[in-house]
């Protein structure tokens, strides 16, 4: 399938976040503090992570110095700085949580919107284009959105929007072996995903001998590790193929824990 331009990627964020804006806005105190199935996570971890991402990358886009020193308190915290940004965002009183996101957001938007063509910028894996950088905080946004709408028990509708969370997912393959220790297998996956219109979207090779298909909403909620495999519709062609749909990880940072199969005793 055709690459997004820019100018979609920057459209179909803009368009995840306010999906998920809706879900939150209406909300009274009490419903924010719920426990959602991240564990210690309530509703307001989940927009305080993305308010504090969403504040890193513009810091990455238009203040270098500022990222720098962020970047510098992540490492110097791997494995707590996350939940720690998380626990003192979710601390701030709702109605002011949701305008800080908001603004935050637009802030964002904007500088996604006119950061010079070609340009890459430091983030906490590999330099990454205004684009990528749009990519990564969709797939964050629907990731944590899916973990908004389990917790109310609310069944969202899948849209084309899912392309850019399939595509970060198929391109973080090597990510996933590498980040456990594991070999990255030689030669490209064929991915074939069908998508919520029912079109067939398709990466790698055709002839490929490592094969993964099924539903697109399958594979991005495997890749964002809001589900488990054994309860999800997706298919492995070969035990490479096999061994990533058991590790398979879109986001960076430390080997995720997943999520525990719906059925017992699997």
């Amino acid at each position: 399938m055709s690459e997004p331009t820019p100018t979609l990627v920057f459209h179909d964020l803009r368009a995840e976040s306010a999906e998920l804006d809706r879900l939150v806005a209406e909300l009274d105190a009490e419903r924010w503090a719920l426990p959602t199935p991240a564990p210690r996570w309530t509703i307001a971890h989940q927009i305080a992570h993305l308010h504090w991402t969403d504040r890193a990358a513009l810091l990455a886009l238009t203040d270098g110095d500022g990222f720098r020193e962020v970047l510098g308190k992540a490492l110097a915290a791997p494995d707590s700085f996350v939940d720690e940004a998380a626990e003192e965002g979710a601390r701030i009183p709702p109605a002011e949580l949701l305008a800080r996101w908001r603004q935050g957001r637009a802030a964002l938007d904007e500088a996604l919107r006119t950061a010079p063509q070609g340009s890459r910028f430091a983030w906490f894996g590999p330099p990454m284009s205004a684009a990528s950088m749009a990519t990564g905080r969709l797939m964050e946004t629907w990731a944590h959105g899916q973990d908004v709408a389990d917790t109310l028990g609310v069944v969202r509708v899948p849209t084309g929007r899912l392309r850019h969370v399939v595509r970060i997912g198929v391109r973080a393959r090597d990510f996933a072996f590498g980040v456990r220790g594991l070999s990255v297998p030689e030669g490209e996956f064929r991915v074939e995903v069908r998508a919520p219109s029912g079109e067939l979207w398709a990466y790698g090779p055709s002839d490929a001998p490592q094969r993964v298909t099924g539903p697109a909403l399958d594979f991005c909620l495997l890749v964002t590790q809001r589900a488990h495999r054994a309860d999800l519709a997706l298919a492995a062609t070969g035990p490479d193929a096999d061994r990533w749909l058991d590790i398979a990880q879109a986001f960076a940072g430390p080997p995720g824990t997943g999520r525990p199969a719906r059925e017992s005793g699997r």
